[in-house]
Protein backbone atom coordinates (compact mmCIF):
# COMPACT_ATOMS: atom_id res chain seq x y z
CA UNK A 1 0.00 0.00 0.00
CA UNK A 2 1.27 3.50 -0.81
CA UNK A 3 0.97 6.02 1.42
CA UNK A 4 0.57 9.48 0.60
CA UNK A 5 1.75 12.85 2.44
CA UNK A 6 -2.26 13.16 3.52
CA UNK A 7 -2.22 9.77 5.24
CA UNK A 8 1.56 8.94 6.44
CA UNK A 9 1.06 11.69 9.22
CA UNK A 10 -2.19 10.06 10.68
CA UNK A 11 -0.53 6.48 10.18
CA UNK A 12 3.01 7.82 12.45
CA UNK A 13 0.83 9.59 14.75
CA UNK A 14 -1.91 6.41 15.29
CA UNK A 15 1.73 4.41 15.54
CA UNK A 16 2.82 6.75 18.01
CA UNK A 17 -0.44 6.70 20.37
CA UNK A 18 -0.17 3.43 20.33
CA UNK A 19 2.96 3.02 21.38
CA UNK A 20 2.47 4.86 23.96
CA UNK A 21 -0.43 3.13 25.28
CA UNK A 22 1.60 -0.05 25.12
CA UNK A 23 4.18 1.25 27.47
CA UNK A 24 1.69 2.85 29.65
CA UNK A 25 -0.91 -0.15 30.37
CA UNK A 26 1.12 -3.26 29.04
CA UNK A 27 4.59 -1.49 30.63
CA UNK A 28 6.64 -2.86 27.29
CA UNK A 29 10.31 -1.02 26.43
CA UNK A 30 9.44 2.02 23.97
CA UNK A 31 11.14 -0.11 21.15
CA UNK A 32 8.11 -3.15 21.76
CA UNK A 33 5.50 -0.63 22.25
CA UNK A 34 6.23 1.08 18.48
CA UNK A 35 6.41 -1.58 16.94
CA UNK A 36 2.86 -2.55 18.31
CA UNK A 37 1.88 0.18 17.61
CA UNK A 38 2.78 -0.09 14.16
CA UNK A 39 1.33 -3.58 13.57
CA UNK A 40 -2.29 -1.83 15.20
CA UNK A 41 -1.89 0.78 12.56
CA UNK A 42 -1.70 -1.59 9.51
CA UNK A 43 -4.68 -3.60 10.72
CA UNK A 44 -6.64 -0.29 11.26
CA UNK A 45 -5.66 1.73 8.79
CA UNK A 46 -7.06 -0.12 5.93
CA UNK A 47 -10.19 -0.02 7.70
CA UNK A 48 -10.48 3.63 8.17
CA UNK A 49 -8.81 4.62 4.90
CA UNK A 50 -12.40 5.27 3.40
CA UNK A 51 -12.84 8.04 5.57
CA UNK A 52 -10.05 9.90 4.18
CA UNK A 53 -10.97 13.76 4.10
CA UNK A 54 -11.93 14.91 0.37
CA UNK A 55 -10.75 17.81 -0.89
CA UNK A 56 -12.77 20.82 -2.08
CA UNK A 57 -10.37 21.50 -5.04
CA UNK A 58 -10.04 17.88 -6.68
CA UNK A 59 -13.67 17.08 -6.07
CA UNK A 60 -14.74 20.73 -8.03
CA UNK A 61 -12.40 19.64 -11.19
CA UNK A 62 -13.76 15.66 -11.53
CA UNK A 63 -17.67 16.92 -11.47
CA UNK A 64 -19.76 14.67 -14.28
CA UNK A 65 -19.43 16.54 -17.45
CA UNK A 66 -21.77 15.80 -20.94
CA UNK A 67 -20.88 16.78 -24.10
CA UNK A 68 -23.54 19.07 -25.89
CA UNK A 69 -22.91 19.10 -30.02
CA UNK A 70 -24.00 22.79 -31.96
CA UNK A 71 -24.93 22.57 -35.21
CA UNK A 72 -25.54 25.88 -37.20
CA UNK A 73 -23.24 28.04 -35.83
CA UNK A 74 -22.24 31.17 -37.61
CA UNK A 75 -18.76 30.89 -39.40
CA UNK A 76 -17.61 34.06 -37.52
CA UNK A 77 -18.04 32.50 -34.04
CA UNK A 78 -14.92 31.76 -32.30
CA UNK A 79 -14.88 29.25 -28.81
CA UNK A 80 -14.69 32.41 -26.47
CA UNK A 81 -17.97 33.78 -27.91
CA UNK A 82 -19.42 30.32 -27.62
CA UNK A 83 -18.18 29.79 -24.13
CA UNK A 84 -19.94 33.00 -23.01
CA UNK A 85 -22.84 32.05 -24.54
CA UNK A 86 -23.10 28.90 -22.56
CA UNK A 87 -22.05 30.45 -19.34
CA UNK A 88 -25.06 31.85 -18.93
CA UNK A 89 -26.99 28.71 -18.32
CA UNK A 90 -24.59 26.93 -16.26
CA UNK A 91 -20.88 25.54 -15.88
CA UNK A 92 -19.07 25.34 -19.20
CA UNK A 93 -15.43 23.17 -18.95
CA UNK A 94 -14.22 23.33 -22.59
CA UNK A 95 -15.42 24.37 -25.98
CA UNK A 96 -14.07 23.24 -29.22
CA UNK A 97 -15.14 24.77 -32.63
CA UNK A 98 -14.48 22.24 -35.78
CA UNK A 99 -12.51 23.65 -38.78
CA UNK A 100 -11.62 22.66 -42.35
CA UNK A 101 -8.34 20.46 -42.54
CA UNK A 102 -7.22 22.07 -45.64
CA UNK A 103 -8.61 26.08 -45.53
CA UNK A 104 -8.74 26.67 -41.47
CA UNK A 105 -11.72 27.96 -41.68
CA UNK A 106 -14.77 26.92 -39.07
CA UNK A 107 -17.31 24.50 -40.38
CA UNK A 108 -20.42 26.13 -38.39
CA UNK A 109 -20.78 23.38 -35.37
CA UNK A 110 -18.49 22.39 -32.56
CA UNK A 111 -18.91 20.80 -28.85
CA UNK A 112 -19.44 22.19 -25.32
CA UNK A 113 -18.54 20.20 -22.67
CA UNK A 114 -20.32 21.24 -19.03
CA UNK A 115 -21.65 20.31 -16.30
CA UNK A 116 -24.07 17.19 -16.32
CA UNK A 117 -26.49 18.88 -14.21
CA UNK A 118 -26.51 22.28 -16.19
CA UNK A 119 -26.17 20.78 -19.19
CA UNK A 120 -30.07 20.13 -19.70
CA UNK A 121 -30.97 24.06 -19.17
CA UNK A 122 -29.15 24.61 -21.59
CA UNK A 123 -30.21 22.59 -24.44
CA UNK A 124 -34.21 23.60 -23.34
CA UNK A 125 -32.88 27.56 -23.57
CA UNK A 126 -30.05 27.53 -26.54
CA UNK A 127 -31.71 24.91 -28.83
CA UNK A 128 -33.50 26.36 -31.62
CA UNK A 129 -32.49 29.84 -30.38
CA UNK A 130 -31.50 33.02 -32.66
CA UNK A 131 -27.89 33.10 -32.43
CA UNK A 132 -25.38 35.71 -35.26
CA UNK A 133 -28.68 35.13 -37.71
CA UNK A 134 -28.64 31.54 -37.39
CA UNK A 135 -30.99 29.35 -35.52
CA UNK A 136 -29.02 26.72 -33.16
CA UNK A 137 -29.31 23.16 -32.79
CA UNK A 138 -28.62 22.20 -29.35
CA UNK A 139 -28.77 18.67 -28.28
CA UNK A 140 -26.39 16.04 -26.26
CA UNK A 141 -23.72 15.00 -28.46
CA UNK A 142 -23.51 11.18 -29.51
CA UNK A 143 -20.56 8.75 -28.85
CA UNK A 144 -18.24 8.11 -31.52
CA UNK A 145 -18.67 5.05 -33.50
CA UNK A 146 -16.74 2.39 -33.53
CA UNK A 147 -16.27 0.06 -36.80
CA UNK A 148 -18.01 -2.53 -35.10
CA UNK A 149 -21.67 0.01 -34.08
CA UNK A 150 -21.02 1.13 -38.05
CA UNK A 151 -21.54 -2.84 -39.67
CA UNK A 152 -24.97 -3.30 -37.67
Amino acid sequence: MKLSNQTLLPVLAIAIVGGILFTAILTFSSGIAFALGVLCTAFVLPRISSFQPSSTTQDDTTQASKTLYVGNLPYRANENEVKQLFSEHGEVFAVRLMKDKRTGKRRGFGFVVMNSKDADNAIDNLNNKEYGQRTLKVREANEPKTEDSSEM
